[in-house]
């Protein structure tokens, strides 16, 4: 059976070569056949696409030709429009005039801070006044306050063009020399309390304890008077603050003052006075030519007009250690003498501020110093980290001679040295060890941590903040207070990162009513809601965790140079920084392309809700996307539409928020513009272009200002 079945087998496999060869030959024909059809059907797709791209492109370039012949009047128009700027512009400068012209009628008794020889008067009065009474301090503190912020608002908010490196070097000067002022007094005042402890004896504990406090400043004095062991902890009810003393303080004549400024006195001057980034309203004549002449390079006028904001110097000091204001004064022409690396080149295009009156370009080498100081770990980085709720100066005080009763008389050793500090841990036992002092803080319910807070101290020597020399530190969330041990009595701030809310999640601006509008940011932590009406803005709310917070700073209508201070006060920071793209990762954009968003966006806030797009993130350097929607009820925003702007052109996109990939293609229907304005204008009712046109110049300044200082574009 075997050998059978294998020759039948055998029989069924044999084919003959002459079929072998005709199998073959159909097989090579029919691929070569399919091949053919292959490469027909490619060439047909092939000449499909070109005749497609061919089509595209010539209705590419009939649009670019239609936006270049009107390019020149839509310009015209739009500069027009922008005119609205400089009459803002003009308008505030009379106004700080007339501000002058009312302080000098109303003849109130309180100095023009920018007059020399009126804030000199002042300053010399109060230097000569002996009345030391703490409450007295307190009120002529506030007044002082007052001046200090008004200088700091005028070298905020005054053009560079309105006020002289002299004026800025005054006004710096005269900002230091109150603050140095004020804190003297108040040491005279604590002096003079400390010879009094007797009147504020404890009836428990024999020992002096005091709690006055305003809306500025918290004192909080302790005196040893009874020198017992038993009595070296004290916590001070009406402030929350307390301390826990090393044994060997607790049996000495020893007091201690807990003082707490709501405000930063110590930090440089440049922190204090940071900037609103700001920039020369573009002239539509000058943009049109621009952009003839210098089409590749759009973003090279952006740097000649700009300069980075820089560290100020430590090469002049105050007599008190503190810089002098000459270190900090502006010289916007000595660019050219710089020699800037490729890196400071790139950094110039990513900022937008022209420069600060408080700040001045670095030389290379200084840059370098600048750097190498920073390596020590324990410094704190000031364009990372800043103070939030205020210094807390704690000093060990010598305590000055009693008042003592001798019948009708009240006497007292008079010694003509000021207050003193008590040393500890002493200075001639350096190498021994002596036990910490343990502090506790009551953390101000108008400031918001949303970390941990880093507790720095103040180093008078190096004029900066260190963390070392702290340690132990507990943090309780909800008391909000904080625990910590010093190796001695220092001066302290909680600290917290600067760029916490950043980037943003999203941002929207609508507006909601006649010159009205609502600007709206949610970052990680909070939902921030600004309203502007006129030339003033306001804090609408705060929500953190779904809970109103800062209430004391919501409802208060402010300029946006105050609410910019205020908000970042209470630690909610969601203004840039001129280094912040060094901290957070930023949606880098060309300044063309995002100065003059902000400026087009500003001129038809009135009519028109705006919010970020994820297609921002994909449109490249040269060009920002968002949302747009005419918006005329007051009603939630539901129609948007995506446009693409790169300072000079503006389309409107085919693609929705949740396309599935980001594409350049136009709406169908639609055109290039050469400004944004006239690209929404394609699709605008006539009520929303009216409502346009006669917009109020303040309130575009204002919707102007807040885009430019939150930089939602490029931080979101």
């Amino acid at each position: 059976m075997g050998p059978k079945k294998k020759k039948k087998s055998s029989g069924k496999k044999k084919v003959s070569k002459a079929e072998q060869l005709r199998l073959q030959k159909e097989e090579e024909e029919r691929r070569l056949k399919e091949e053919e059809e292959a490469q027909f059907q490619a060439q047909q797709e092939e000449a499909a696409r070109l005749e497609k791209e061919r089509i595209e492109q010539e209705q590419m370039e009939k649009l670019e030709a239609k936006d270049q012949e009107r390019r020149e009047s839509e310009l015209a128009e739009l500069h027009s429009l922008e005119q609205k700027f400089l009459s803002a512009q003009q308008w505030k400068t009379d106004y700080r005039a007339y501000g002058k012209w009312e302080h000098y009628l109303s003849c109130d008794g309180s100095p023009d801070p920018t007059v020399l020889q009126e804030i000199n008067t002042f300053m010399s009065l109060w230097r000569d006044d002996q009345n030391e009474d703490v409450q007295l301090v307190m009120e002529k503190g506030a007044q002082v306050l007052n001046l200090i912020e008004k200088l700091q608002f005028l070298l905020l908010d005054t053009p560079p063009s309105e006020i002289t490196e002299k004026e800025t070097v005054q006004y710096q000067e005269s900002i230091l020399e109150l603050q140095n002022l004020l804190h003297q007094k108040y040491n005279g005042a604590t002096e003079h309390l400390l010879k009094t402890a007797n009147m504020y004896e404890d009836s428990e504990t024999g020992n002096m304890q005091a709690v006055i406090k305003d809306k500025n400043v918290t004192f909080c004095i302790w005196a040893n008077l009874k020198k017992k062991v038993r009595l070296k902890s004290h916590m001070f009810c009406d402030a929350q603050h307390g301390f826990d003393l090393p044994k060997s303080l607790a049996m000495s004549s020893v007091a201690v003052r807990i003082l707490h400024t709501y405000y930063d006195h110590l930090s440089p001057l440049w922190l204090q006075c940071q900037s609103v980034p700001r920039l020369e309203v573009f002239d539509s004549k000058e943009l049109t030519q621009h952009s003839k002449d210098n089409v590749e390079e759009p973003e090279e006028e952006e740097k000649k007009a700009r300069e980075e904001p820089s560290m100020p110097t430590e090469e002049e000091m105050c007599s008190d250690g503190r810089k002098s204001a000459v270190s900090f004064k502006e010289n916007c022409n000595s660019i050219a003498d710089i020699n800037e690396t490729e890196e400071e080149i790139e950094k110039k295009s990513e900022i937008l501020d022209i420069p600060s009156q408080v700040q001045h370009p670095l030389t290379q080498e200084e840059m370098n110093e600048k750097e190498a100081a920073i390596t020590d770990e324990n410094i704190v980085d000031l364009q990372q980290f800043v103070p939030v709720g205020g210094v807390y100066h704690i000093d060990a005080l010598q305590l000055p001679p009693q008042v003592k009763q001798i019948k009708d008389w009240s006497m007292v050793e008079v010694l003509d040295v000021g207050l003193q500090a008590y040393p500890y841990p002493p200075e001639e036992a350096e190498d021994a060890t002596y036990p910490p002092i343990q502090i506790t803080l009551r953390l101000s319910d108008n400031v918001m941590y949303f970390e941990d807070p880093v507790i720095a101290r103040w180093d008078p020597a190096g004029q900066q903040w260190r963390t070392d020399g702290i340690s132990n530190v507990t943090y309780e969330r909800q008391a909000k207070s904080i625990t910590f041990e010093m190796r001695a009595f220092y001066t302290i701030a909680l600290l917290q990162d600067a760029h916490l809310n950043m980037p943003y999640q999203a941002w929207e601006l609508q507006p909601t009513g006649m010159d009205e509008a609502l600007l709206i940011v949610t970052t990680v932590f909070a939902t921030i809601q600004i309203q502007m009406k006129g030339n003033q803005c306001m804090l609408s709310s705060v929500v953190v965790e779904e809970k109103d917070v800062l209430s004391y700073v919501t409802g208060k209508w402010l300029s946006p140079v105050d609410l910019r201070a205020v908000l970042k006060k209470a630690g909610v920071n969601i203004f840039p920084g001129a280094y912040s793209h060094k901290y957070v990762s930023v949606n880098k954009k060309a300044p063309l392309a995002e100065v003059r968003a902000y400026q087009q966006m500003a001129l038809v806030a009135s009519a028109f809700a705006f919010a970020w797009s994820k297609w921002n993130l994909e449109a490249g350097q040269e060009q920002v996307v968002f949302k747009v929607s005419e918006h005329l009820k007051a009603d939630s925003v539901k129609d948007w539409s995506l446009y693409m702007f790169n300072g000079q052109k503006a389309q409107k996109l085919k693609i929705t928020e949740t396309s599935e990939a980001f594409s350049e293609e136009l709406e169908e229907d639609s055109e290039f513009h050469s400004t944004l304005y006239h690209m929404l204008k394609d699709f605008a009712s006539k009520e929303a272009i009216d409502k346009v046109e006669t917009a109020n110049f303040l309130f575009i300044d204002v919707v102007y200002q807040l885009l430019l200082a939150t930089r939602v574009l490029t931080y979101s």
